[in-house]
């Protein structure tokens, strides 16, 4: 999911228990089995950021080929918060609004596939 106020995208860090530790992603997760992918991304960026959300719409789709004997597809929608405040948890120790130019080392390719596309959209 991805949340934008004035040109900052939130990005999570990962916590050192998970896979990527310490390096920072968009706030994503998986599917449950029989989940619709709206109620999924909506579970999962509450889960991971105390961030109550509503979708306006899909900013991009993307295979992920970060590991290999799994290939994912990740679809980044667009969400504007409705309710909570931040809040790290889940898989992530901490929170942060982030300029385009100011982008932490991030732990998915595709993550700096969205990030560049939503500067070229004038968007960060």
């Amino acid at each position: 999911m991805v949340v934008i106020e004035n040109r900052r995208i939130l990005l999570g860090r990962r916590a050192p228990r998970v896979s990527y530790g310490g390096m920072w992603c968009i706030p994503c997760g998986h599917l449950e089995w029989n989940e619709e992918v709206h109620i999924a991304a909506i579970r999962e960026f509450y889960e991971e950021t105390n961030l109550l959300v509503r979708i306006k719409g899909v900013i991009a789709v993307h295979s992920n080929f970060h590991q290999p004997e799994r290939q994912t597809v990740g679809v980044w929608f667009e969400g504007e918060p409705i309710w909570g405040t931040p809040r790290a948890g889940d898989d992530l120790d901490d929170l942060g609004f982030f300029g385009g130019q100011e982008i932490p080392t991030l732990a998915f390719p595709t993550d700096w596939l969205v990030i560049e596309e939503l500067k070229r959209g004038g968007k960060l």
